[in-house]
């Protein structure tokens, strides 16, 4: 069974092209990809993400769950910060990544990727020996990725919230389009800037048709996942399901920065120790240097045609105007210059080893 967000069919009506996507209808692309990706970057785009999961873990030791769940430091919240974070499992690999929000001190507020709200939902269970009330409110919440430089003009006329002084990675409750206890994060997977929007699937319409009206000055216009896809690559962003997944190395997909080895977190002594011996492989951004997309599964070779590693993400950058990806090399080929080959259907296509994000 494909799931419907609240608004499939104002996607429906609107043109979109529909697409199975992580068990929801999803709207792939509307006006098409490049103009889509343009209007983020240069203005204001809104993307239907509510396929995406969000729990509440509520209790006196709430942060100890999220603590163990979690190779991130949630200690250093406080009220109204966002923290990005990754699970890891108990056996070197990702079970998600994921945003921790701390609402207070005793409530903390997850939001993890669409294709694993199940899974999560149970490893985290699996792990809740400490009597925290946990609430899966994935099906009754609709968010709104509203992202561009134009988005706070767009909407701070609809909210008593200071859009334009929240700061990165913080939020706010409050009321949206005349809407109460509307929750908006100044996070996104774009890079171009914007905020996040969780708002009740009865509210979904009322709020969507608010933001379409109040960003009509700015050539606002609704965003598909192909847009998301490329937007999100152009920054170096991980993409889980192919960057990141239950079998690769967070510590080899450069989340050190989010691994904090001052927790005892599931599987920390194994990272420890892999961290200690040191990595054999490291997930790069590269650059094509001649014609060709690289795509994920394509295996990535050495000027002797001998595999060195696989992309695991590709587009064509509409930005830049060529071909860029993400892709596991060994240690030794994963320098910034290093020149490679992307085996495009039996074709050695030369590439670069370039340092994320593509788009400054």
């Amino acid at each position: 069974m494909v799931k419907n967000t609240a608004l499939t069919d104002v996607h429906i009506a609107l043109g979109a092209k529909m697409v199975p996507f992580a068990g929801f209808n999803m709207p792939v692309q509307y006006s098409g990809i490049n103009d889509e990706h343009e209007t983020v970057r240069k203005g204001v785009g809104v993307f239907d993400v509510s396929h995406m999961g969000e729990f509440i873990l509520k209790g006196d030791r709430a942060l100890d769950l999220v603590q163990k769940i979690s190779a991130n430091d949630a200690s250093k919240l406080y009220d109204g910060k966002v923290q990005y974070a990754y699970m890891p499992n108990e056996t070197g690999g990702v079970v998600d990544d994921f945003l921790i929000y701390r609402i207070d001190e005793k409530t903390y507020f997850l939001v993890v990727n669409a294709s694993n709200i199940q899974k999560d939902w149970d490893w985290i269970s699996k792990y809740n020996t400490y009597g925290v009330t946990m609430k899966n409110i994935s099906d009754e919440t609709s968010l709104f990725a509203v992202q561009g430089p134009k988005a706070a003009e767009t909407l701070s006329d609809l909210t008593d919230i200071d859009l334009a002084t929240m700061a990165y990675y913080t939020f706010a409750k409050g009321s949206f389009a005349g809407v109460d206890n509307v929750l908006i994060s100044a996070t996104g997977y774009t890079g171009a800037g914007g905020f996040e929007i969780y708002v009740a699937n009865k509210d979904a319409r009322k709020v969507w048709d608010a933001v379409f009206e109040a960003g009509a000055p700015y050539g606002i216009k609704p965003i598909g996942l192909g847009a998301r896809d490329t937007l999100r690559l152009e920054m170096g962003f991980c993409l889980y399901g192919h960057d990141i997944d239950d079998v690769t190395s967070p510590l080899e997909a450069g989340l050190g920065w989010v691994t904090k080895f001052t927790n005892d977190f599931v599987n920390a002594d194994g990272l420890k120790k892999q961290k200690e011996a040191g990595l054999q492989r490291k997930l790069v951004g590269f650059e094509m240097i001649d014609r060709g997309i690289p795509r994920q599964g394509y295996d990535i070779v050495d000027g002797s045609g001998d595999v060195i590693g696989r992309v695991t993400s590709g587009t064509q950058s509409p930005t830049l105007k060529k071909s860029i990806g993400l892709g596991y090399v060994t240690i030794a080929h994963g320098k910034e210059g290093s020149e490679l080959y992307v085996d495009i259907r039996n074709n050695r296509v030369k590439a670069v080893v370039v340092k994320p994000p593509f788009v400054k």
